[in-house]
């Protein structure tokens, strides 16, 4: 029989008797079958189930998903002997036979209950074979099938493969739509753990979901310019004791070796959980830049030797029907080791070298308690969450100088600490069926220290060589918010409208100590009032068609690299600082949707466009410390306000039972400004401050991304996958990015009793193409290339243990919104 999706479910009819309210003679011959689809055994909605029907030969004539309240309606659907087949991945498949002809066009299935797969099948999580893409009236939600997880080890590595998403392989840096001011969430919540080092630790096979939510609604924190990712992970539903256990080995020029386990005891009124990953290994990247005002090259080559130890633990506490209590924690422990070399050559057969090493040690806790209660009416729900994330580092660098008259060696020791508590208060109310309110409160409270210390020299205001000074930079920012939104249904429109205000106090102090005991403070203050409004509009044209459109107003707090005046980095040519004045940037967003249901598959596309005010934007400066060396100062800052705008398509589409593929194709275009200086002197070496010009800089820039994902299913336990990724050439203030392109391979097997075990090979950037290869103007004309291990291959192994054979009384499920907390890491 044809399948629509690879499930890994058995097939199970439940007869049932359906209700004809219509006797009309229909001229068209269809009609309307509806219903609602809820878990058999905790009797909650169930979103975004498929629902299928078949004629009477089993062939497929159309279908549809059910909405988040577990009610579906599928219209112009053809008269005769119909199955209506209810398909949800985890739960039993529900077939219904009904006919649809003459006195009999409107059908109502009722409340259709699902239960839970649980004989025969003891895995831990039911993963979909093919991975699938749906469009949400808020959010692009991106369901992570085998194929995908055998993309790549951990989180990091299957981001590239998700459409409009980019990650940097040189700093691990997310970005969405092109831009880095997204915020990136797990489960809902956020974490002080480094964005890079913790996509790193999470294995692609935790992850059930990740949705793109790039017009988030007014319930959510109003950060981050191209809105939110937020990664759900699994979480075991089996009774019992269950785990899961996965390993794996990346090679190119380095080992490295990652490794997981999950363990879950659900008992009664109580479910535990504990999980532990970790990634170990050395990290190369090489590569060169050559100026072409002073036909010098410069050549550099890092190393990272890199521990990452994660661990969490915790427990829900089922009170009764409508009272849940959860706690968790979380602990990462990391440390790594980094060593380079840079080398310059001049023409003169002269060259100077640095050396560098540095170590960096740190450690973050977050600790999660969560309250969820619930009314007489069971969708009416009130939620408290209290979340406290810590984080120390200690980091210590060396750097090491040949034939360089200035400066002599030093060291700098920089120790940073920062807290953030956050406190929320979620109420939900439907007024009626079609009519919900939701409101909040937020408190968010951040608070770091970072003291900086080094035995370097730099230059005073008159010339004379002086210690670098010692810095203190306090930052802290409390924001108190409240939002409110209304939504309602109106037969094929629905529509969402809200607010969220937001009071914002920010201060900054950078204490600099010098020699002589003389100090200087830079104190910084900002304190403002902001609304942030919401609105979502969904047509539903009918059960193939459907239309989405939404506006929202967000902000980019500046981060903490880009207000922190103490040096971030530093190599012989060019040094990186902060700008502790930096002000907050402002982005209106509108973007318009339309989803099409295929016989095999969906197709998504959309537009978008934003206004940015007071655009926060790099500043490229001269170094006025060193300038006959003509170094270079990278900042920033705020400019005029400019725009963007860009198109999205998508899909996922079988064409075939053995063959599924998965492809994205985005455009977007922004307009950047920024303040760029150059010497204006051909006559490098006896450059004064005079030479030094300066101008405001503005690129226009149009980058166009497009990947696919295909999927072969060679037999009921082996598959293979093929993936090619293209990102185009990308103009910025500093520098002009050449086109990238890879093309990955893979194969996956299934063996044991069950399919417990399965064994991965994947083969990444097989062509070895995978480079950041740039040219440059200002401050300094040049061209270069950054390389990586990207021509890499992994093998990885996963087993499931336990199987829910132990029959206790079920707990309640926890709420499936993005703040539901995961059996997985975070």
């Amino acid at each position: 029989m044809y399948k629509l999706f690879l499930v890994c479910i058995l097939l199970f009819s439940i007869p049932t008797n359906a209700s004809a309210t219509d006797p009309e003679k229909k001229a068209d011959k269809t009609g309307t079958i509806f219903g609602k689809v809820l878990d058999a055994k905790l009797n909650q909605p169930l979103p975004y189930v498929n629902i299928v029907i078949k004629n009477a030969k089993g062939a497929i004539s159309t279908g549809g998903i059910s909405q988040d309240d577990g009610t579906f309606k599928i219209e112009k659907v053809a008269e005769g002997k119909l199955i209506v087949s209810i398909q949800y991945i985890g739960y039993k498949t529900v077939n219904k036979e009904v006919i649809l002809g003459k006195g009999n066009y409107i059908i109502n299935l009722g409340n259709i209950l699902l239960e839970e797969e649980t004989e025969g099948l003891d895995a831990v999580t039911v993963v979909a074979e093919v991975s699938t893409i749906q469009q949400k009236v808020d959010r692009k939600i991106i369901t992570i099938g085998k194929d995908l997880t055998t993309a790549g080890a951990s989180a990091s590595d299957i981001m590239n493969n998700i459409p409009s998403v980019n990650v940097d392989q040189q700093t691990g840096n997310i970005s969405l739509r092109g831009n880095e001011n997204v915020r990136v969430m797990i489960d809902g919540k956020l974490s002080n753990v480094p964005i890079a080092q913790l996509l790193k630790q999470i294995p692609s096979t935790s992850i059930k979901q990740i949705e793109l939510i790039t017009n988030p609604s007014a319930k959510y924190n109003p950060e981050g310019m191209s809105g939110i990712i937020n990664i759900k992970l699994h979480k075991n539903t089996q009774q019992g004791f269950n785990g899961n256990f996965n390993i794996g080995l990346t090679k190119e020029i380095f080992a490295k070796f990652n490794s997981s386990i999950d363990m879950n005891y659900r008992n009664g009124k109580f479910n535990f959980y504990g999980n532990y990953g970790n990634n170990i290994g050395n990290f190369d990247n090489f590569g060169n830049i050559e100026r072409l005002d002073d036909n010098s090259r410069q050549d550099f080559k890092f190393g990272n030797n890199n521990k990452s130890h994660l661990y969490k633990v915790g427990v829900d506490f089922y009170m009764n029907d409508k009272n849940t209590l959860s706690l968790f924690t979380n602990q990462n422990i990391f440390d790594g080791r980094g060593f380079g070399n840079t080398l310059i050559n001049f023409p003169s057969n002269t060259s100077q070298s640095q050396l560098f090493n540095n170590n960096s040690d740190n450690n973050s806790g977050q600790y999660n308690l969560a309250y969820k209660h619930k009314f007489n009416d069971e969708d009416e729900t009130l939620e408290i969450e209290i979340d406290y994330n810590d984080f120390e580092q200690n980091e210590i660098a060396n750097f090491n100088f040949v034939n360089f008259s200035f400066p002599p060696n030093y060291v700098d020791n920089v120790d940073t600490e920062r807290n953030q508590t956050t406190v929320n208060i979620d109420y939900v109310k439907p007024v009626n069926e079609k009519t919900k309110i939701e409101a909040g409160l937020q408190a968010l409270l951040f608070d770091s220290d970072i003291n900086y210390m080094s035995t370097g020299q730099t230059f005073s205001s008159e010339g004379d060589i002086i210690p670098t000074p010692s810095t203190d930079f306090e930052y802290r920012r409390d924001i108190y918010s409240a939002y409110f939104t209304f939504s309602k249904k109106l037969e094929k429109w629905n529509y969402q409208v809200g607010a969220r205000i937001e009071h914002v106090d920010e201060t900054a102090d950078a204490l600099s100590i010098f020699n002589n005991n003389t100090t200087e403070l830079i104190p910084f203050k900002n304190d403002y009032f902001q609304v942030y409004p919401s609105a979502f509009l969904t047509y539903t044209a009918s059960d193939k068609n459907s239309y989405q459109l939404s506006f929202s107003r967000r902000v980019d707090r500046p981060g903490l690299q880009q207000i922190n005046p103490i040096r971030e980095w530093s190599t012989p040519r060019i040094s990186s600082f902060g700008n502790p004045e930096l002000l907050p940037q402002f982005t209106n967003s509108i973007e318009t949707n339309y989803t099409r249901q295929l016989k095999n598959g969906s197709i998504t596309a959309g537009v978008f466009y934003r206004i940015i005010e007071d655009n926060i934007s790099r500043s490229v400066r001269i170094d006025r410390t060193n300038i006959p060396a003509a170094n270079a100062i990278l900042s920033f800052d705020n400019f005029d306000n400019t725009s963007a705008f860009g198109i999205e398509l998508s899909s996922n589409y079988r064409p075939a039972k053995w063959w599924s593929l998965n492809g994205s194709f985005d455009l977007y275009s922004q307009t950047q400004n920024g303040i760029t200086e150059f010497i204006n002197t051909t006559d490098i070496e006896n450059a004064t401050e005079a030479d030094i010009e300066s101008t405001k800089t503005e690129v226009t820039n149009v980058i166009w991304n497009l990947r696919l994902f295909n999927n072969f299913k060679v037999s009921k336990k082996l598959s293979v996958s093929l993936f090619s990724m293209y990102r185009g050439e990308e103009k910025g203030i500093q520098f002009t990015r050449k086109p990238m392109f890879m093309v990955n391979t893979g194969l996956r097997y299934s063996f044991l009793e069950n399919n417990r075990a399965t064994f991965s090979f994947n083969y990444n950037d097989i062509f070895n193409t995978m480079q950041f290869e740039f040219e440059a103007d200002t401050p300094f004309p040049s061209f270069g290339d950054f390389n990586w291990e990207s021509n890499t291959w992994n093998i990885a192994l996963s087993y499931r243990f336990g199987g829910g054979k132990y029959r206790a009384l079920s707990r309640k499920q926890r709420d499936k919104n993005t703040k539901s907390g995961s059996g997985g890491f975070l």
